[in-house]
């Protein structure tokens, strides 16, 4: 008797295992909170023969006592008349359940980490994260099974489960080594000579995107000075290699004493004009290849700069956010202890950049002072280890408004009444946002990863300083808007749609894709100031080229940090304080000096000051020739 009963049971629990897998290859629509969804289940749209193709193949297997019971229960609940059991099966299968979006947004995880497969014969459902099922994970997401109250206590009980959060985690430290299935956008070029130098680097380096995206613009903007003289053509080939890569472990201990591994990365790409200069970024997504193309971006920064520097990069793909200060104490120290015998103020020094910023300069430089065991310098970042100028954090910031004002002095306008939109909400873009206000333009936008934010109003300095108080206190941008009645939040979206004369992304690399190009030119902007490095894809780099927007580079329009790097260091300055306005003349002038031989470099080499990539072109040009002129110099380096 009860072998049809087990029958029943396994069959039922085979149609949820099914409702599973289809859920997972199908979209749920969203309405408002509270609102009742319909969830739709149907034939999968990647693969037309998944409706009527069993999932899992094999005899059922003997059941365990668990799953006896559920069986047994569930055969119980089977029971039908054979009225209602005829009545039934002249209905039509319904296709839709409605489910109240409260639940949906508890289960969502569920359809990221659940999937099926057999173990012993039986079939299970299993955790994609960890690798591991157990009765909690054989529960249907859409409450068929059980109380909703029991599903979500099993799923609660196994996302705090510490064999679940380590594989969690190490799952989003080894983001990097995952291959991006996306190809390389390979530009085409004019000389055979410039494209043998991409080919090479894309044969030694084929995974290394941004690092390769990176070194076509370079190679695009070199052509007519490799076709003037071949002998480039070799100096560039030992350019692309690093001079030195550094990849190390970083282990550190949380709060609770649990163990953690990061991977660290210092690449010291040029040092022919001097000792490496370059920031340390903290943040998931670094990984080699973001590590060689800050690197190689910083080496043409500082040689276009009015110092003698090299080029340096690297980070961890460490994440500070929800961190103690303990714990970043830590790790900093951790890091510290590795990389500190290649730094030096005559080797390499290292400065702020994305999740880099007062409190972990202090911890990696005090780290760095007990190793080396002497006070030679400072990291270029925190304010308590130098008494000279008191804008070392608004340098770059500022820096940029002051080269948008260079160009458009050359077209005699001014910044007066411009709308700028800004991307990004961290210390550059902040700094953008005061200095445009001095000026009297119009910022309109700043942006986080969820979303982005617009005050028609315009910003002002008691707005920005309230923005200031939301991201130190880990709000949502949305919480502006809650404040400001003209203010809209728009989430999973990006700022580049709104009304511009002016635009300057200063939040992260690639931010700037083809659509959203598109939509810069037909929002009205004309000019395009780079905050970060390269946040142009290349196909938005065609497009802005083409309807003739006039892009400064973040290596001419970003120099502000290495000047007041450099003035941090010297010696002059350290003996003497600088009044803010003393401190932003200098800073001016040495903008100016970079803009200017940006456009003398490019004017030499045939390009109209008014052209769109003349900026562009120039900078890269003036600043491989000064490193090429130092390798040559120095014989075969």
């Amino acid at each position: 008797m009860l072998l049809p009963i087990v029958g029943i049971g396994m069959n039922s629990a085979m149609d949820d295992i099914n409702l599973i897998q289809q859920a997972q290859r199908h979209h749920l629509v969203v309405r408002e909170l509270g609102e009742e969804i319909d969830l739709e289940i149907g034939p999968g749209d990647d693969d037309p023969s998944f409706a009527s193709t069993p999932l899992i193949g094999g005899t059922p297997q003997e059941p365990s006592a668990e799953e006896h019971d559920d069986a047994k229960n569930m055969a119980m609940a089977s029971h039908l008349s054979n009225e209602d059991q005829d009545m039934s099966k002249m209905q039509p299968m319904k296709r839709k359940k409605k489910v109240i979006k409260r639940w949906r947004e508890e289960w969502a995880d569920t359809y990221k980490w659940a999937y099926v497969d057999v173990k012993e014969g039986t079939a299970r459902i299993f955790c994609s994260v960890c690798r591991e099922y157990g009765r909690k994970h054989r529960r249907n997401p859409y409450g068929n099974e059980g109380s909703r109250n029991m599903q979500m206590s099993a799923l609660e009980e196994h996302n705090n489960s510490l064999l679940h959060k380590e594989a969690l985690r190490l799952q989003m430290a080894s983001k990097d080594k995952i291959i991006v299935e996306k190809p390389i956008y390979v530009k085409a070029l004019m000389s055979k000579t410039a494209g043998s130098i991409i080919e090479a680097a894309l044969k030694r380096d084929p995974h290394e995107i941004e690092f390769i995206q990176s070194v076509q613009e370079v190679v695009h903007a070199l052509e007519r000075v490799i076709a003037k003289n071949s002998h480039y053509v070799n100096i560039m080939e030992r350019m692309l290699e690093p001079e030195r890569m550094i990849v190390f472990r970083v282990p550190w201990v949380d709060d609770g004493g649990g163990t953690h591994v990061n991977r660290g990365f210092r690449v010291q790409f040029n040092q022919a004009l001097g000792p490496c200069r370059g920031g340390i970024r903290f943040h998931p997504s670094m990984n080699l290849s973001i590590a060689k193309f800050l690197g190689f971006e910083q080496t043409l920064r500082n040689a276009l700069s009015p110092y003698k520097l090299g080029g340096a990069a690297g980070g961890s793909d460490f994440d500070p956010k929800g961190k103690s200060d303990n714990e970043i104490m830590r790790f900093c120290q951790s890091f510290m202890n590795e990389i500190y015998r290649y730094l030096g103020p005559d080797k390499d020094l290292p400065s702020e950049e994305m999740g880099v910023g007062t409190r972990e300069m202090g911890y990696l430089f005090g780290q760095y002072r007990r190793l080396a065991g002497h006070f030679q310098g400072s990291f270029s970042g925190p304010r308590i280890f130098w008494s000279g100028s008191s804008l070392r954090t608004e340098a770059t910031g500022y820096g940029l408004v002051f080269f948008a004002q260079l160009i458009l002095a050359d077209m005699n306008k001014e910044l007066k009444g411009l709308r700028c939109a800004v991307s990004g909400s961290g210390k550059i873009a902040m700094h953008v946002l005061e200095k445009l206000i001095a000026f009297g333009a119009l910022p309109i936008t700043v942006s986080d990863s969820k979303g982005y934010l617009v005050d028609e109003d315009g910003f002002d300095y008691m707005k920005i300083s309230f923005l200031r108080d939301i991201k130190a206190q880990h709000r949502s941008l949305r919480d502006y808007s809650k404040t400001y009645a003209r203010s809209k939040y728009y989430d999973e979206a990006k700022p580049w749609n709104e009304r511009c004369d002016i635009a300057f992304p200063c939040a992260s690399q690639n931010e700037i894709d083809q659509s959203d190009a598109i939509n810069l030119v037909n929002s009205g902007c004309r000019i395009l100031v780079e905050g970060s490095n390269m946040p142009c894809t290349t196909e938005a780099v065609d497009v802005l080229r083409k309807a003739n927007v006039l892009i400064a580079p973040a290596m001419a329009a970003g120099a502000g940090g290495v000047v007041a790097g450099e003035l941090e260091l010297n010696h002059e300055c350290n003996l003497m304080h600088w009044s803010p306005e003393d401190f932003e003349s200098k800073l001016q002038e040495a903008l100016k000096q970079t803009y200017q031989r940006a456009l003398k470099a490019a004017t030499d080499f045939g390009y109209q000051k008014e052209s769109p990539e003349a900026l562009v072109h120039g900078a890269v040009i003036s600043a491989f020739l000064t490193i090429a002129q130092a390798m040559t110099d120095q014989g075969c380096v």
